[in-house]
């Protein structure tokens, strides 16, 4: 058993830093890369992608990638872990085989595939048998919008990255596991933790948490004395550094930008916090209010304490569906009389879709620069603001109706209020409303299934 392995987190979302994965591996020494794509949008795209084209559905810069770094991490054995795969596990994990072969790694690595997440074949067999997916905010059942369904995936944990790691894979390729297990999997396998030892699964959940979000710990995105935080421009993406008794540190490679302080820790710790007392995963549930934080020199946290409890007997599963159309038209006033003006196109705009007899299901105005921010708490704008952006979205089930107010837009430019700029890129576009439907199933229902796929 090692005295420790170094999980480096190279990717906080898909559309994150493009180098990022390539300077933690080339950066100093790891021994795990993990790769966190997925958010829960994501899905509902990439099922989209997959609809149009049966060979796409994953994340598409993650093979490139892979072609870039994979000799370097099949040299100094690092593994790789990445829920990549998004709704095509096995299309993804194909495309990673063909570039590998491509640049000589014939027989050098494995590639693990873990799926069995993806539940949008099965949803109207689970709701005949009673399985209903009721919505987890609003407690109505999945039936209510079964024909507008467009993806549906069961958070799978660690079990499934843990199989594939002792099967041998190098690179472990999931579709939609949870961000903490893409952590947790390999310090199970690497420390032979027990299924049931709950405080080290909730450690290494916790350690999960941290590095999900990439250098959102390290000095992104970062509240706590943000203007002193060093060159961001070459920001350090966090390390884990874990011990077999689940204490860990969090770190960076030395001679990166921005910081691994106390702050920095607490502050990504917040992310999506619920219940501090009840982190639920599918490995367990972690208490965050164990956690115990110290500063152990520079750029270095340790991180220990940490306990945890049983997990539950259901999974959660992101579903997405169809809930209508948008549209978000801007214009720019200048000074003087910048937000004066705003309101008045403002009620310019809503007078003629009066006219027309356009009704949507909701229409908000925001005026960037006054309050769109900060609401009634900004209070009333000084006279002297230099420009404000007025900002207006409607939303609704017609179509038709949301084009003819995309039209209203330009207009105001010439028959409104003037010191118009910053109209670009043309008429707003109409876009498909995406909407999220949080659900629970029971673990019996889903299994997940490992394939080894010999380079």
């Amino acid at each position: 058993m090692k005295e420790r392995i170094r999980i480096a987190a190279g990717q906080g979302f898909w559309g994150d830093l493009p180098d990022a994965p390539v300077r933690q591996v080339e950066g100093g020494p790891i021994d795990y890369l993990m790769l966190d794509y997925l958010a829960e949008v994501t899905m509902s795209i990439m099922q989209k992608q997959k609809a149009r084209d049966p060979n796409a559905g994953y994340a598409r810069d993650f093979v490139p990638l892979m072609k870039q770094i994979m000799p370097a991490c099949v040299d100094r054995n690092i593994k790789v872990v990445a829920n990549a795969g998004g709704v095509n596990v096995e299309g993804c994990a194909a495309a990673v085989r063909e570039v590998a072969r491509e640049i000589g790694l014939s027989g050098k690595l494995k590639i693990g595939i873990a799926t069995g997440d993806d539940i949008l074949d099965r949803i109207d067999e689970l709701i005949t048998r009673g399985v209903e997916l009721r919505n987890m905010d609003t407690e109505e059942p999945l039936s209510t919008v079964r024909d507008r369904i467009q993806s549906a995936n069961a958070y799978l944990g660690a079990a499934p990255i843990v199989e594939a790691l002792s099967k041998g894979a190098q690179v472990v390729i999931t579709g939609r596991a949870t961000d903490t297990g893409l952590t947790l999997g390999p310090m199970i396998h690497e420390f032979d933790w027990a299924a049931d030892d709950w405080d080290k699964l909730a450690a290494g959940t916790i350690a999960g948490h941290i590095i999900e979000c990439g250098a959102q710990c390290s000095g992104g995105n970062c509240q706590y004395e943000w203007q002193s935080i060093p060159d961001l421009a070459n920001v350090g993406f966090p390390i884990a550094e874990a011990a077999p008794d689940g204490t860990f540190v969090i770190t960076k490679h030395e001679g990166t930008g921005g910081r691994v302080n106390v702050p920095s820790v607490k502050e990504q710790l917040l992310y999506e916090m619920g219940d501090p007392h009840e982190y639920i995963t599918p490995d367990c549930v972690a208490d965050f209010t164990t956690i115990q934080l110290a500063d152990a020199g520079a750029d270095r946290v340790r991180v220990f304490g940490i306990k945890g409890r049983p997990a539950t007997d259901s999974l959660k599963v992101s579903i997405s569906y169809s809930s209508g159309f948008k549209a978000v038209g801007t214009l720019v006033y200048a000074w003087p009389d910048a937000y004066e003006k705003a309101k008045a196109a403002d009620r310019i705009l809503r007078a003629r879709l009066d006219r027309l007899g356009l009704k949507f299901e909701h229409m908000l105005t925001e005026f960037v620069g006054a309050n769109a921010t900060h609401g009634p708490l900004a209070g009333e704008p000084s006279r002297d603001v230099a420009e404000v952006q007025l900002r207006v979205g409607v939303r609704g089930n017609d179509r038709k109706g949301i084009e003819r107010f995309t039209k209203e837009i330009a207009p105001l430019i010439l028959t409104g209020p003037p010191a118009v700029t910053g109209f670009a890129g043309g008429r707003p576009k109409v876009e498909e409303i995406v909407a999220y439907w949080p659900a629970l199933i029971p673990k019996s229902e889903i299994q997940s299934r490992v394939a080894i796929l010999e380079v």
